[in-house]
Formats: C-alpha cells, structure tokens, sequence
C-alpha cells in the first residue's frame, strides 16, 4: 500500500479510502446490498491485509447500522490506533432538531451519536456531508470547532458543494483562528469531472485534499455498456446520476479499450485516471467483493501513458453536477 498526507495536514492516510456505504442492517431501509457483520468480515479482513487504513463512514449510512458494523469491525480485525478513522454528519437520522443539518444543536448531538456507534471517544476525520443553507457559516464553523477542542475529532472535512460554498466556510474558519477543513470528499471520475473547474483549483491553493467518492461512477466504468449488476438495476441513486448510458457510451467505451489493450480490467484504468490527479488524496472504494478491492490496489500501479489519457478524457462534454 501506498501512502501519503491529507493535504498540508500532518495526517498519513491510505492511498485508497475503503468506502463503507455498502455495510449495514438492510432492515432500517437504506440499501438492500448493505453487508452485514458476517458478509463484510471478508472486505475489511483483506482491507486490513492490504493496508487500507483509511476508513470512511456516515451517520446516515444504514441510518446508524453502517457507524455499528465498521466500530465492531475495528474492534475485531485491527486496532483503533491503526485505523484513521471518518464519518460525517448533515442528513436527517431523525425529525427532531437536532436530527439533520449543520446546526449547532444538531453537530453536537450527531457526534455523540456517532461516537456511541462507532464504540470510540473520537474520530479521526469529521465531515460536513453537505453545505447548510439555513445555517449561518460561523455557526456551523464555530461548533466543529469545539468538537476538536473537545477531542472528538482530530481533523475536520466537508464533502460535495459549490466552491464559493465551501470558500465562505474555509473564511470563516480563518477569521475567527477555528479550525479549517483539510479535505473535500467529492464527486470525481471520468464521467463527472466538473471539480475541474473551479474546486480542484481551490483545492491546490489551500492545501486540501480531494476524497473523490463514486470514481468509478457507481460502477458503470468497471463495465461494458449496457452491463448491469444487481445493484445497478436496483439502486436510484445510480440511475439519476448516470442514467444517460448514450452519452457516457464514448468515454466508458476508450476505458474499455484502453483495459482491452493493456489486458486489464476496466475499474483499474478508471482508477488509474482519478489517482494521477495531484489534488486526490485517496479515492474511496466502496467494496462489496474481495475483487472490487483486488483492482483498486493493482491500479496503484498502473500508470497512463499520455494517448491513454487523452483518449478517456476525450469523449467528456460539460454536465451539471449531481450529488450536492
């Protein structure tokens, strides 16, 4: 495994972030391909095998069961201090006040929660899984602040918003000497690369790390057009976000060739791709099978001649972003 910091933090993290969206009790609703304890034991097992020490969760995933399944993992198969640690706070877990947002109320309470979870008295990473609208900037700042300064958190992160948006929450942090973001977790693969344009720049400027989460765009750069897995044909995430096969047809075809050619699968040379970018610290895979991992490491090692490049990126046309 390779590893590197998370942007000018101090922090090392794994050069993959594993992904646990996909871990959880079915029951609560959230995905019917969550994992539970038994039938993720395999995933972290060659996780922890292979290195990945980076491991990020949320409050929503499995509204709560996915915080359960990766504290009980850590318990079993490492150690808390082998791990770096990250979940997120921001989607509704419940009605009440302090059930969803980036309040005051709503962080401090989330963050307990997490915690109880998680079975630990602190997270490594904290992230705001989206910009507040309803909730001054200083407030939301002020109150990850006192997280730190409480030692819940060591390092704080946001994921998917406009740049601006996440500008006026880095100012804030800078004015008032409270702690600032050091990484973005955002959307990035070949088939939506609008951070181009104005977040990856901000990012290099200020020293944060992009997390890109989905770089293999929910699995359609991993396979042929037209191919379809159970959850592709369940999930309505996937389909809203990259439903428009036709479109993507050119870009996931050069993947195609490019792996044909080199005699690999498609997900190492989409992989690839997303890990050349110097703003990315460690895409997240959200593995479901040993090999979903296999090929996120080999690509580590699989570096993109320049016709490779400009071939992958040259069917790519303009799109409004999704996720935010």
């Amino acid at each position: 495994m390779k590893y590197t910091r998370l942007g000018r933090s101090g922090l090392t993290v794994s050069r993959l972030a594993l992904g646990c969206m996909s871990f959880g009790d079915t029951s609560r609703g959230f995905n019917e391909w969550a994992l539970d304890d038994d039938a993720a034991e395999p995933i972290f097992r060659q996780a922890v095998e292979a290195g990945i020490t980076f491991w990020d969760t949320a409050n929503v995933y499995g509204f709560g069961t996915s915080e359960e399944v990766v504290g009980r993992a850590i318990r079993r198969y490492t150690r808390r201090e082998d791990v770096v640690l990250a979940t997120k706070v921001f989607f509704p877990m419940h009605q009440g006040p302090g059930g969803r947002g980036l309040s005051r109320k709503a962080i401090m309470e989330q963050i307990d929660a997490s915690l109880s979870r998680l079975g630990t008295d602190y997270v490594d990473l904290y992230q705001i899984h989206r910009f507040d609208p309803d909730t001054p900037v200083e407030e939301t700042m002020e109150a990850l602040h006192d997280v730190v300064k409480a030692g819940k958190a060591r390092y704080l992160g946001a994921s998917s918003m406009w740049a601006w948006q996440f500008a006026a929450l880095q100012h804030a942090a800078d004015v008032h000497g409270w702690t600032r973001f050091v990484s973005m977790q955002d959307q990035y693969s070949l088939l939506m690369r609008e951070e181009e344009r104005e977040m990856f720049g901000l990012l290099a400027a200020t020293g944060v790390a992009s997390i890109p989460w989905s770089p293999l765009a929910k699995g359609r750069l991993a396979r042929p057009v037209g191919a379809t897995t159970p959850r592709s044909a369940s999930d309505p995430v996937q389909q809203r976000f990259f439903g428009d096969q036709e479109r993507d047809r050119p870009i996931v075809e050069a993947v195609q060739h490019v792996a044909q050619a080199r005699g690999i699968p498609m997900a190492q040379v989409a992989l690839a791709w997303v890990l050349r970018n110097p703003v990315v610290a460690a895409p997240i895979v959200g593995a479901t099978k040993p090999r979903h991992l296999a090929d996120a490491i080999a690509a580590l090692d699989v570096t993109l001649d320049n016709d490779e490049i400009a071939a992958l990126e040259a069917g790519y046309s303009p799109r409004l972003p999704t996720g935010f």
